[in-house]
């Protein structure tokens, strides 16, 4: 079997399987805290002392955000009296990098970024030379520590590192020296036996995963713990490809044993005094267990839209128009014009696809491009109807794969080789033309995350794979097909670091900030507008109901050229929900005129229910399962600043994205009962508060003057999560502290 789950407590006794009853004996109960992730967890925590289901406060060693996220990031944290970076904090410039989109309103916030590292003291990537994981793996993980961004791929459990990926918000509390306050989480151990068969690269481990483990929410807010003798078979790169990819399976974080291939990888980085060894302890208790075979993987295809929905290249070969028609009936769905045709891509009962990516933190790593090229070299180069593109995720890497002639190898394969870039992960760069088949080895393949409009009549589909059976694919005249099916001799030269590059172009002023220093603001670059503290009653609108099983971040708030505006929180605003709900924009605006006049409509429902006087109006969206994806806090604030009081879900996707709402004063309640909400319902609440005591309370959908009782929920929320609530966002809480 190639890989596991189980559902229960795990326990380990001197290496090997004990049952619980021999390990209760023994004190079972207490042998959480053997697992690697609780000595972290431990090392980083103010709440002592720590304990399974106790509450963590946790400081991190340093933090990284992008070009889309840190100029909100820091004008939220200097709007809260910011004087200085307290701990490293890294600004890359990998997402507009471009500068394509907006005039100049990209590179104004690069000159933004710039100048707030000089004042602050923090540490600055210029655009192109390396994207934000890859740097952070180069320069700043190692083993033991923690590290916070503002991306949700943040991950660097290969190198011992926790690393989680969070909203702005909880970076802001980490500027401002207040802590991530979380329940300790369960933690899921990850058991790795055997060695993958030559072809077999790290992202078809990583599908394999995920399609074990997304649908069903098995390490959902949880720590991964990867252990086993499997791991000694993997190079460090072909690990840190595994690991990335583990925030599509919704897990909290991740954690890796260490051995002497991470030293290595360390010293040659030039921080081998990173470099300590995590094992687990003799006695270990995990929540539950996946184990992966790695000799039994096959290489894996990820079709739309979402990587979970994942198969075996065999097994979609072998049922091409089976498995193609359900994706393009899900895509149908998601068009207002136009219609979406896959089965045109079987020739002859092969499938044919359009354009080839290897990009980013997932697919940009030396490894997978060094044997990528192999594969190309030997097997007669790109067949001149499909068009690739590989993206290094460093300069240092561009830079050996340069000088030991792989560029130069895919050049004269016909590839186009570009810098470092997150663009074709998130829909900014190489989108591909309508109807259009893209594989890609890059992180994620939400539908329309790589650019496309459906409601405009535009789709196209990204379907994830790893390197090795892209280079293969593309050397078959653009036929699908696994790098197991080709011949090529394997044999990769070590990868040679050489860090001038990062010293000639990176400004790293931590601890060396001046206060006098001038922020540099382009024309784009707005302050957040100010934003009411929760009234003692709320009157909420319903703005948009949206029924889907899972609602991404990028539906909430789109990627690809929005992210030009993320600077401007109002005309960001204009986006959001436009590629699911395009009537949303008018309808929030419509509902803060409305509240704002307190109409009739607005009056009779607070008679109906009972609750005239001190009212909060504004609108508010129902979602099934929304905040899937991404940590970008705007999927939040975009509604926010157009009048949002709250979300209603039956459950929210991730960690991330209740605690954007939160941060930016947003109710995140839930709602298990069977009432079907509709545009323009009205929800009164009464003396609101309650619900921060009672966990539930009792709301009145008005709907044709006549009112309607359901009980909405509330999880537990920390004592300051609730002060953030009731002040109205995060920057009126840390105001009038």
């Amino acid at each position: 079997m190639v890989i596991r789950r189980i559902g229960k407590k795990v326990y380990y006794a001197d290496g090997k399987r004990i049952t619980e009853k021999e390990a209760l004996s023994q004190g079972g109960d207490k042998w959480y805290k053997g697992t690697i992730a609780y000595g972290i967890l431990d090392a980083h925590n103010k709440a002592k002392p720590t304990e399974k289901g106790g509450k963590l406060r946790i400081t991190f060693d340093c933090m990284a955000s992008h070009d889309i996220t840190y100029v909100g990031i820091i004008q939220t944290a200097k709007a809260s009296g910011l004087k200085k970076f307290p701990i490293p904090y890294v600004l890359t410039n990998c997402h507009n990098s471009l500068c394509a989109v907006g005039g100049t309103i990209n590179e104004d916030d690069h000159n933004f970024g710039y100048s707030a590292v000089k004042k602050y003291g923090g540490i600055y990537v210029p655009a192109h030379q390396g994207v934000i994981h890859s740097y952070m793996r180069e320069r700043m993980a190692g083993c033991g520590k923690m590290i916070l961004g503002s991306d949700s791929h943040t991950r660097y459990g290969a190198l011992g590192t926790m690393a989680i990926g969070e909203g702005g918000g909880e970076l802001v509390k980490q500027l401002l020296c207040k802590t991530y306050d979380i329940k300790y989480p369960e933690v899921i151990g990850v058991e790795l036996v055997g060695k993958p068969k030559k072809g077999v690269g790290p992202q078809d481990v990583a599908l394999t995963i995920i399609k074990e483990t997304f649908a069903c929410g098995f390490v959902k807010n949880k720590v991964m713990e990867f252990f086993g003798s499997g791991i000694k078979n993997l190079p460090v790169e072909y690990r840190n490809g595994i690991d990335v990819m583990t925030t599509e399976t919704t897990c909290l974080s991740s954690i890796w044993e260490t051995d002497e291939k991470v030293r290595e990888y360390l010293e040659e980085h030039g921080r081998e005094s990173d470099y300590r060894k995590l094992e687990r302890g003799n006695r270990v208790c995990y929540d539950g267990l996946i184990k992966v075979n790695l000799s039994e993987v096959e290489p894996m295809i990820a079709l739309p839209f979402h990587p979970s929905n994942a198969y075996t290249i065999r097994e979609l070969k072998e049922n091409p128009y089976e498995i193609l028609s359900k994706v393009e009936e899900a895509g149908n769905k998601l068009l207002k014009k136009g219609k979406l045709k896959l089965t045109d891509k079987i020739i002859d009962g092969k499938i044919r696809v359009d354009q080839a990516i290897i990009a980013g933190c997932a697919g940009g790593t030396y490894d997978n491009l060094a044997e990528a090229e192999e594969i190309l070299t030997q097997n007669g180069g790109v067949d001149g109807r499909i068009s690739m593109s590989v993206y290094p995720g460093s300069q240092p890497i561009f830079a050996d794969l340069a000088k030991k002639g792989i560029i130069a190898g895919f050049l004269k394969a016909g590839v186009n080789v570009k810098t470092a870039f997150c663009g074709p992960c998130f829909g900014a760069g190489d989108v591909p033309a309508n109807n259009g088949l893209s594989i890609r080895h890059t992180t994620r393949n939400f539908e329309s995350r790589e650019g496309s409009k459906p409601g405009e009549g535009q789709l196209a589909c990204v379907a994830l794979m790893d390197a090795r059976s892209i280079a293969a694919t593309a050397a078959n005249g653009g036929f699908l097909t696994a790098a197991t099916e080709i011949d090529y001799k394997k044999k990769i030269k070590p990868f040679v670091y050489d860090g001038s590059i990062y010293e000639k172009r990176v400004t790293d002023c931590f601890g060396k900030g001046d206060e006098n220093e001038p922020l540099v603001y382009g024309p784009n670059i707005a302050d957040w507008p100010e934003m009411p503290s929760l009234g003692k009653n709320i009157i909420m609108k319903m703005a948009a109901v949206i029924e889907d099983p899972v609602t991404t971040t990028d539906e909430l708030i789109p990627s690809g050229e929005t992210s030009s505006y993320r600077s401007n929180p109002m005309r960001l605003a204009e986006f959001t929900l436009s590629r699911k709900r395009p009537d949303y924009v008018g309808n929030a605006k419509k509902i803060a005129e409305e509240g704002k006049l307190f109409t009739e409509e607005y009056k009779n429902a607070a008679i109906i229910a009972g609750a005239e006087g001190e009212t909060e109006t504004g609108s508010v969206i129902y979602a099934v399962k929304p905040g899937d994806g991404s940590a970008r806090e705007q999927a939040a604030s975009c509604q926010r600043v157009l009048g949002g009081i709250a979300n209603i879900a039956r459950e929210y996707a991730t960690k991330r994205y209740r605690s954007n709402l939160i941060n930016w004063g947003m109710i995140p309640f839930i709602y298990d009962g069977d009432f079907k909400f509709t545009t323009d319902d009205i929800i009164v609440i009464k003396d609101v508060k309650r619900i921060f005591d009672e966990k539930q309370i009792e709301a009145i959908v008005v709907r044709g003057g006549k009112g309607n009782r359901i009980t909405l929920k509330m999880d537990d929320v920390t004592d300051e999560e609730r002060k953030i609530i009731e002040a109205g966002c995060l920057i009126n809480r840390n105001r009038a502290e």
